[in-house]
């Protein structure tokens, strides 16, 4: 039976069918999905962990028991899992271990867009690259076989394309895979310097027998055509060559690392001219270069953003590759930005910026910030877009858990930052990463104060449960984690929580702690306007008493609008939070009332 599933799907899937019964990750786009849609199947154990590094160990320990393993994140995820990872390819794996990173190039929904093939590379084990939802399947099970074979874990790498896009997929039954027996073994698990030593000569040996099979697999493969152009490609890039270039000779590599030198060197003696179209950094492109081949890459493509198959032909016509034209009925893309069809005589979209949420509780909170001229710390979440015009409520956002380092970097650095500075931190994140911070800053004698908004979920990937939800991935109730108590028992001797839509209460907590002189943790506690909307009716207008000053719309608020010099709410979106009537000066705009504008 065939079905069309996007990529992410598709490895949900082919874990399943290959016998994986255990799942764990952390949420991030792109590759949330992937262990959502493996919850759903019979017979596995699926789990959200704090974050990346504990999911891969998590993920090692049930692999150490004989369980065949997936373990998901997206690219930067793998930073913080990059600890146990390099290790992990020294021990290696009992049970087959397959970790998914998911990039990102063009940054849809990321702060990077590194490139994660340098990953495999770093930590010398075996990747694997689809180019779409089929191979995405299919590779969950070869990715097994090859960890288990060759006693090492394997990362199977995607990227936004592939992770959201649909294509067909043969389904097949699960193959049911019995644990394989546990034996104690020490020189293999217990990495102590004497036995470490053991299991790094151990790594390359098996190595050397991966870039044998590397030569082999039938995931690199070459396609003879037009032999006066040959392209090495993978992922999603195979897909555009295939597409610009119809013709042409393609050496396509699934197996990203290693990288088969024999077949390369096969390849580009069969073509006149050698070009490598990968996305993001010259990966391939160094290695071919390495092996003394002539071959171009980066001097035609950019070693940045996402490509289309529109950039690709424009890109080889730059280049003096005879490239078939769309009309010509071969592989049109007129359909993509950038491409020669019709589309690109359109008017280009108007640019939206994304802002918080009609109804967000966190709005208030940027606002009140950026009123008091403090310096704001962010952190990763739906919350960061508070940081941008107008609101403006934020200075820096880094990575995931890094507001609380930084505020307390900022009071090193700088005594006079001291009750100026805060770090905002969601909820979700602050289980992630925030906790070792607040720590850090109270075992040193920080001053500083953080503010945990506390809306019961990771938002921003798309409501997914965390250790403070109260439940599992699997939708069975869990302990609920006490913020309260967790950030006393960290040391906080100040702890309040405040309504995050009631600015007056906000803005004493805020001035009163940041003034305090000593740690201090004030948690805005609101559920997502997503999850929970609450049964207010929209906010009115009163439009003889608005003088059109415009304060409304410093929050940003979607809902809000001028029209004639006046405030005017759109009644659809507005959730009647009741911000807009706060910050009003003039009290023109009022709670509830159906006659808006």
């Amino acid at each position: 039976m065939k079905e069309l599933m996007t990529g992410n799907e598709a490895i949900a899937r082919g874990a399943y069918e290959h016998g994986v019964t255990v799942g764990v990750g952390y949420p991030g786009t792109p590759s949330t999905e992937i262990l959502e849609n493996f919850a759903r199947y019979p017979g596995i154990k699926a789990q959200w962990a704090p974050n990346e590094k504990v999911a891969l160990e998590v993920g090692m320990g049930a692999s150490l028991a004989g369980a065949r393993v997936l373990v998901t994140m997206k690219h930067v995820g793998v930073n913080v899992a990059a600890d146990p990872l390099m290790t992990a390819a020294y021990t290696g794996v009992n049970g087959g271990l397959v970790l998914v990173s998911a990039d990102d190039p063009g940054m849809h929904s990321s702060q990077n867009e590194q490139d994660n093939r340098f990953y495999a590379r770093f930590a010398r084990v075996p990747m694997f690259e689809p180019s779409d939802s089929q191979e995405a399947l299919d590779m969950v099970g070869l990715a097994l076989q090859v960890s288990e074979e060759f006693d090492l874990p394997v990362i199977l790498r995607t990227t936004t394309r592939v992770a959201h896009s649909q294509s067909m997929v043969e389904l097949k039954e699960r193959n049911e895979v019995p644990l394989r027996p546990y034996r104690k073994d020490t020189k293999k698990w217990l990495m102590v310097p004497a036995f470490g030593r053991l299991r790094r000569q151990a790594l390359e040996e098996r190595l050397q027998k991966l870039k044998a099979y590397t030569e082999t697999t039938p995931v690199n493969f070459i396609s003879w055509g037009d032999r006066r152009v040959g392209v090495i490609t993978s992922g999603i890039s195979y897909q555009y060559v295939r597409e610009v270039l119809p013709g042409a000779s393609i050496l396509k590599l699934g197996m990203t690392f290693p990288l088969p030198e024999g077949l390369i060197r096969q390849f580009a003696a069969g073509v006149e001219r050698l070009l490598v179209v990968e996305e993001l950094d010259p990966y391939i492109e160094e290695f071919v270069r390495g092996l003394g081949l002539e071959v171009t890459g980066k001097k035609i493509f950019p070693a940045w953003n996402e490509f289309t198959p529109g950039l690709v032909r424009r890109k080889l016509k730059e280049a003096g590759v005879p490239v078939p034209s769309p009309g010509d009925g071969e592989g049109t893309d007129a359909c993509l930005p950038g491409a020669d069809g019709q589309l690109e005589e359109l008017p280009p979209v108007p640019g939206r910026p994304p802002v918080l949420c009609p109804g967000c509780p966190h709005r208030g909170v940027f606002y009140v910030l950026r009123k008091l001229k403090l310096v704001v710390t962010g952190d990763i979440g739906c919350y960061t877009l508070g940081g941008l015009p107008p609101m403006e409520g934020m200075d820096s956002c880094v990575c995931m858990g890094a507001s609380i380092g930084m505020a307390h970097g900022c009071e090193l650095a700088d005594s006079s930052l001291a009750r100026r500075t805060v770090a905002v931190i969601g909820d979700s994140t602050f289980f992630h990463s925030g906790i070792t911070g607040l720590i850090h800053m109270v075992y040193n004698g920080g001053h500083g104060t953080v503010i945990i908004l506390d809306n019961r979920t990771t938002a921003m990937t798309g409501h997914q449960d965390h250790p403070g939800t109260g439940k599992t991935l699997m939708g069975e109730p869990a302990p609920a984690v006490d913020l309260e108590a967790l950030v006393r028992a960290l040391g906080v001797g100040r702890v309040r929580v405040v309504d995050p839509l009631d600015i007056a209460g906000l803005t004493q907590a805020i001035q009163e702690e940041a003034a305090a002189g000593a740690p201090s943790v004030i948690i805005a506690r609101r559920p997502c306007a997503l999850l929970q909307r609450e049964n207010r009716p929209p906010v009115r207008v009163d439009g003889e008493t608005c003088t059109g000053c415009k304060t409304c719309l410093k929050l940003s608020c979607p809902a809000i609008s001028v029209q004639d010099k006046k405030a005017a709410v759109d009644a659809i979106i507005c959730t009647g939070c009741g911000l807009c009537v706060q910050v009003c000066k003039f009290g023109a705009l009022k709670e509830g009332g159906e006659n808006n504008g």
